[in-house]
């Protein structure tokens, strides 16, 4: 029995020891509106710029943002806010401080004064977190937009009101200060206490002077009326900032913390547009994102950020948007229901290439850690992806769906897929392209065909299937490795490990007797229950050898594209 205990004990280390979790450190973020998250009912444009920074850390950071409108460093401890963070901070996490818009504020509940009772908070705070084992990294207030000399030198008070009704003073080129000396209590304590300082005035100050005083309204809430639900009569307010302002104010937040705190560099990214349901991003929608990749950048990727969510939209990626790369979050599902027998607004059936949820026309798109599904069901043809682009690049996706779920549509395009998930029941691999799966898992989930090819007659190449494994569901057999959509159909599996539910004769006809001289189907070092080549159809064959199969020489074309060895990088065409 005791032998018995050991054995288990030690399965369940070494299952433990190859859990896909990551271990996340923990970035807990204190402050006023400036850094808080906002409700986005009514199509709130308000952001803080710490509801926006998860969209520039990679997924070992996790942000856990408490700052709150309206709080002071005093408030916040009075209220017990600091108290409830503190409970959370485990040893190696970090405590991001940002207070002082409202301890300028008069009113005793949130008054401090720098240099003793602002002071002192911020030591409180920058103390317990070390008790904690937490990291504190100190940040003064970011800038407000004000382009009048105060008349005095006291504290300027939040401009926030309804748009129009109030006659504005006439703006200068000068950008002036309103936050006086609650600038300098974090730098103060910060080196007192020697600990990380981000100097976040001095970096908007630069960012709002340089653009001026009209450009600058573009990062604040600046709401005309009738525009947002939300401000039916607009808004005028130097202080907080939109959507833009918060991605662009955290993008350079990011930078200034990755050479503060040089252990927290690795895990920045930064990308053209974020998309988020929560409103942490740039877009709501996959589809608003790639609308806005301007058309035709030639020289450069747009990279957009896809966080963890299910987006139930139809994608369309337009031939004029090239170069995209799609990066995923954990979690990251685009998804639809259409399938091809489904009506359409003029009741014809939209047919299989009509039932897609994503469709890439645009040459050099590159996905990653994207889920791309088709959720209708087994309800005949009903396509997750559609790829017809050339050059396309998908690393580690998942496709889901059932009959028809990768539809490898276009004739000259090359594809390539590493380390990605592929299921259906019924020729859930088809199309004409020539597509390289490489390290890939292709799994059924009912009797059925691998794949249906349609390669063109002269095409070199259909489909090359590399050191993939086929799987299926477990009362699942019967299943063949490919039939012929098109007579001079191409299927070639080198190194894959076939499960029992592999047919022992491997591959199909289509009942298209003529066929049977003029596919190209063969194998090369098939393992696994299902690899039983005795057996094969005959009109099937066993590479002796490799030559030709170079996954390079498949895919590299005229152009010399090779995602094997250059990963996404940009191939030199002209266009």
């Amino acid at each position: 029995m005791k032998n018995k205990l050991l054995l288990l004990l030690g399965l369940f280390c070494l299952c433990a020891a190859f859990r896909p979790d990551r271990p996340v450190t923990t970035i807990f973020m204190i402050g006023d509106s400036t850094m808080a998250n906002k409700n986005i009912t009514g199509g709130n444009p308000e952001r803080g710029w710490g509801m926006m920074l998860p969209g520039f850390f990679t997924e070992e950071i996790k942000i856990d943002n408490h700052a709150v409108n309206g709080r002071s460093s005093k408030s916040f401890i009075d209220e017990g806010r600091w108290d409830k963070v503190l409970t959370k901070i485990k040893k190696g996490d970090y405590v991001f401080i940002q207070f002082g818009h409202n301890d300028e504020k008069a009113d005793s509940s949130r008054h401090t004064t720098p240099g003793t009772t602002f002071d002192a908070n911020l030591r409180r705070f920058v103390n317990e977190t070390r008790e904690r084992g937490g990291i504190p990294v100190l940040f003064n207030s970011i800038v407000r937009r004000n382009f009048v000399k105060p008349h005095d030198a006291s504290i300027s008070t939040d401009k926030r009101h309804d748009a129009g009704t109030v006659e504005q003073p006439e703006e200068g080129s000068t950008l002036f200060d309103t936050h006086g000396a609650y600038l300098d209590s974090p730098r103060n304590v910060a080196t007192e206490l020697n600990v990380p300082f981000v100097d976040m005035n001095t970096l908007t100050h630069n960012l709002v002077e340089d653009m001026g005083p009209v450009d600058s309204k573009q990062l604040f809430m600046w709401v005309a009326p009738d525009e947002v639900p939300a401000f039916p009569k607009g808004r005028e307010d130097n202080t907080h900032l939109n959507v833009k302002g918060g991605r662009v104010v955290a993008g350079l937040a990011v930078d200034a913390i990755a050479e503060a705190v040089p252990a927290l560099a690795p895990y920045v990214r930064h990308y053209n547009y974020v998309v988020a349901q929560d409103g942490s991003g740039d877009f709501f929608t996959v589809q608003d994102a790639i609308d806005a990749v301007p058309d035709f950048r030639k020289n450069n990727r747009t990279t957009i950020l896809i966080r963890k969510g299910n987006y139930k939209e139809k994608v369309i990626v337009p031939e004029s948007k090239i170069n995209v790369s799609l990066i995923g979050e954990e979690g990251a599902v685009i998804t639809y229901d259409d399938y091809a027998s489904k009506k359409n607004v003029f009741g014809e059936e939209k047919s299989t290439s009509g039932s897609s949820t994503c469709y890439i026309y645009a040459p050099d798109f590159y996905a990653e850690n994207i889920t791309f599904e088709n959720s209708s069901g087994p309800v005949g043809q009903a396509v997750a992806c559609f790829v017809s682009g050339d050059r396309a690049y998908f690393k580690n996706c998942r496709f889901l769906g059932c009959q028809d779920t990768l539809y490898t549509y276009g004739k000259n395009s090359r594809q390539y897929y590493e380390d990605c998930y592929i299921e259906g029941t019924v020729d859930f691999i088809f199309g004409w392209s020539t597509a390289v799966f490489n390290n890939c898992q292709i799994h059924s989930k009912s009797k059925g065909y691998v794949t249906a090819p349609a390669t063109d007659k002269g095409k070199e190449y259909g489909y090359v299937f590399y050191d993939c494994k086929l799987t299926a569901d477990d009362d699942v057999n019967g299943v063949y490795l490919s039939r012929p959509w098109r007579p001079y159909a191409q299927a070639v599996f080198i190194n894959c490990e076939l499960g029992k539910h592999i047919a022992p004769e491997g591959w199909n006809n289509w009942s298209k007797k003529d066929a049977e001289k003029t596919v190209n189907y063969a194998e090369y070092g098939s393992k696994g229950t299902g690899a039983n080549p005795q057996a094969r159809a005959k009109f099937s064959r066993q590479l002796k050898n490799l030559k030709g199969y170079n996954m390079t020489e498949v895919l590299q074309g005229t152009d010399g594209w090779s995602p094997t060895t250059k990963g996404n990088e940009l191939v030199e065409v002209k266009r």
